[in-house]
């Protein structure tokens, strides 16, 4: 049956519209890289896969498939398709996948379909399929724009402008860092993966553009690395300086680094918000010390 239930191959689209997502992997699978708008709903738990392999190895396709019915049957597999069906409800025009496209989506598929009679779409190719074609498109759409990069020193404003543009590639932002060594926010950065996924999407939405706008970066911002065909793209790219007074520098640098900091520090924690803005700005100081040498 799980053949004739319907199967997703227009990835432009999906991405293009924000389809909500099931992702069926275990969680250290979801956690290692997925896609935006996704929620890991695992068929399996992550001692349930590891178990279901091993079963693989050692005796087969046909046992590992029977184990995996016995691990998930009875009041555990209510439980997956209810929180399957709510994700379903709230998000009636998403989709599912698991890794190839395989057993698990199909598994979950039908088992969603039992239950409701819902033919919910799953990803042809899975998660394979999905990541391989952002990362081609990635590369395809760097090679059809025509950057536009803005450099300038710390504080002239870079961010600022770029914000208030419309065709934007905004790096910082998807790596959720501010590439200097106080770059750090509140909340922890991407993957390495997630990061391309994101970057890899915006890029899509956007590749009808002519020209996109990239701050000037490294190849490194903060702990995610900008793929390489951006990086060479970029690097060639025309460069648009900006430049700014020492005082106006100092006044983006504190209103950046330490009024919004603090405040976004105090929000995310009233209790502990201002010793952990402290702590950030003890790390940051601590990462310009290592750049220039303890002796300075």
């Amino acid at each position: 049956m799980s053949s004739e239930l319907t199967q997703i191959a227009d990835f432009t689209q999906l991405f293009v519209g924000d389809t909500p997502l099931i992702d069926t992997r275990a969680p250290i699978e979801f956690d290692q890289g997925a896609f935006p708008f996704t929620q890991s709903l695992p068929l399996m738990s992550d001692s349930e896969r590891e178990l279901i392999g091993t079963c693989y190895k050692n005796k087969g396709q046909e046992q590992a498939v029977a184990l995996g019915h016995e691990l998930v049957q009875g009041e555990v597999k209510q439980a997956r398709l209810d929180t399957w069906l709510e994700f379903i409800k709230n998000n009636p025009n998403g989709a599912l996948y698991c890794f190839r496209g395989g057993m698990r989506s199909q598994i979950t598929q039908q088992w969603i379909y039992e239950a409701s009679g819902i033919n919910y779409p799953r990803i042809k190719g899975g998660y394979k399929a999905l990541r391989r074609f952002l990362i081609d498109e990635t590369d395809r759409i760097m090679n059809t724009i025509t950057p536009i990069v803005i450099g300038g020193q710390t504080g002239c404003g870079k961010t600022l402008l770029l914000d208030t543009l419309k065709d934007t590639i905004d790096l910082e932002g998807l790596a959720n860092h501010r590439g200097s060594a106080f770059g750090n926010t509140t909340t922890p950065q991407p993957t390495q993966i997630n990061f391309e996924n994101a970057l890899a999407i915006e890029l899509i939405k956007k590749q009808a553009c002519s020209h996109l706008v990239f701050e000037d970066e490294g190849s490194n911002v903060g702990t995610v690395h900008i793929p390489q065909c951006v990086q060479h793209k970029t690097t060639q790219a025309e460069l648009v300086l900006l430049e700014a007074s020492v005082e106006e520098r100092l006044k983006v640098s504190m209103d950046a680094y330490v009024i919004n900091m603090r405040q976004d520090f105090i929000t995310q924690d009233p209790v502990n918000g201002f010793d952990n803005f402290s702590n950030y700005w003890l790390r940051s100081l601590e990462k310009i010390q290592r750049r220039l040498g303890l002796e300075r």
